[in-house]
């Protein structure tokens, strides 16, 4: 019996699979040994692996047809961020199904991409196929924090699980993104994930001397602070276009009929409408100032003063980064890593990337897919490093009017029951013919 992607969608968001952060997380556990049930009625062998108490990681191999072709690894993870009752209209754990959606904390991030995977297997299982080529899954913990007790933890202490994967499948890529064209059409992009800009926070530091507030003092840690932090917010980085950004100019530019000048960015983000918003924050760098820690008393200039900084690093672009915040933060001012990820490209003109959009076509015959940079981070910064080429591929067929890229980690987040169906179906095909 195949099992029903809305019903293991709505299952899976019951888990509170809740991460505050710093190890503060249990719930995987019990999402974990669902995930292990469904494979095991599927026929499939999973061993569930703990970095932590109630730190729980599934992994499992799915035959295929073909043993002598390279693996293809599909990752997704079952910790879902905070989520807060009173501001929801539903219970955020109650993976309700009402109005055509389910509803619930990781409905869209990423406990529906769970739930298509497993559904798919399932009726593989169910109809006696098997994948043109071995899978290797694996459902982790800990994506919303730094991945320390699931993909990293995986990577580090078990690699011998993922030696022959070529590739790997994951968040954040092939859902529908509805944009008008420049002749008044509607087209439906897709857009799959080839690149994640690195992440770079860093620690800065001002120190000076101090003193009472009433009395001029020229070496002021918190006015050291400011200056530095006004210098890194009012910079304008530099334009960088990667292989997957300049894919997607040309390739979007294209299917909406609109003219794309690669030495005027922002005339071509502004001809792009509605579809800039999936490339502008990812044809540069960024440094954001997010967090500051200065004084004790008003009276009293403190000698030491901090901030926090969220940079996001373009691929083959850290060292000038880095140069370039020295230079602005000045001598006053000393930077440390808080954390640092590097950045991910996979190929846009590969047999992947050709598989994936071959199997949004097959439920989608007009679907224009299309490469894209993620501003953020997934756990594919860890697969990425056991030289595995990772995609953004959790397919979804989204309503027009749909706000998805509101719903992740935010209020009344929700799927659409016809998009998970949909996803399941891609899934479906990407496994028999990948």
């Amino acid at each position: 019996m195949t099992a029903d992607v809305v019903d293991l969608c709505s299952q899976l968001v019951r888990f509170d699979t809740t991460n505050h952060g710093a190890g503060d997380a249990r719930g995987e556990r019990d999402a974990a040994e669902f995930c292990a049930t469904t494979l095991a009625a599927a026929g499939i062998e999973p061993t569930i692996l703990e970095s932590a108490p109630r730190r729980a990681n599934v992994v499992a191999r799915v035959p295929g047809e073909n043993p002598d072709l390279p693996a293809l690894l599909i990752q997704g993870h079952l910790d879902v961020v905070p989520a807060d009752p009173a501001e929801w209209s539903v219970d955020p754990f109650s993976g309700t199904v009402a109005d055509g959606y389910v509803w619930g904390r990781g409905a869209v991030d990423m406990k529906d991409f769970c739930a298509t995977v497993l559904a798919a297997l399932s009726s593989l299982a169910a109809t006696g196929r098997r994948p043109r080529r071995d899978i290797v899954l694996a459902f982790v913990a800990d994506e919303e924090d730094r991945g320390e007790y699931g993909a990293h933890w995986l990577t580090a202490h078990h690699s011998d699980l993922f030696t022959d994967c070529a590739a790997a499948v994951s968040e954040s890529g092939g859902y529908t993104y509805h944009v008008r064209a420049a002749d008044g059409r509607t087209v439906r992009l897709y857009p799959v994930g080839t690149a994640e800009r690195g992440t770079a926070h860093l620690r800065l530091t001002a120190r000076g001397r101090a003193g009472h507030g009433s009395r001029r003092n020229d070496a002021n840690a918190v006015t050291r602070l400011v200056d530095a932090l006004h210098a890194l917010a009012a910079h304008r980085w530099p334009v960088v276009l990667t292989p997957t950004v300049e894919a997607f100019l040309e390739r979007t530019g294209k299917a909406l009929g609109v003219d794309v000048d690669l030495h005027d960015i922002d005339a071509t983000l502004d001809r792009l409408g509605d579809a800039a918003p999936l490339v502008e924050s990812t044809v540069r760098n960024s440094v954001t100032p997010t967090v500051l820690s200065a004084g004790y008393k008003v009276n009293v200039i403190p000698g030491v003063a901090e901030a926090h900084v969220d940079g996001r690093v373009l691929p083959g672009t850290e060292a000038a980064l880095l140069s370039e915040v020295d230079a602005l933060i000045g001598p006053h001012v000393e930077r440390e890593f808080l954390s640092r990820s590097p950045s991910v490209e996979a190929p846009v003109d590969s047999p992947w990337f050709d598989a994936m959009a071959d199997a949004l076509r097959s439920q989608d015959p007009d679907a224009v897919v299309v490469p894209y940079c993620l501003g953020g981070g997934t756990d594919a910064k860890a697969f990425s490093e056991l030289g595995i080429d990772c995609y953004g591929f959790a397919p979804l067929w989204l309503p027009e009017g749909f706000d998805y890229r509101a719903m992740a980690h935010g209020v009344d987040e929700r799927v659409p029951v016809d998009g998970l169906r949909f996803g399941a179906r891609v899934m479906e095909h990407l496994l028999l013919n990948a």
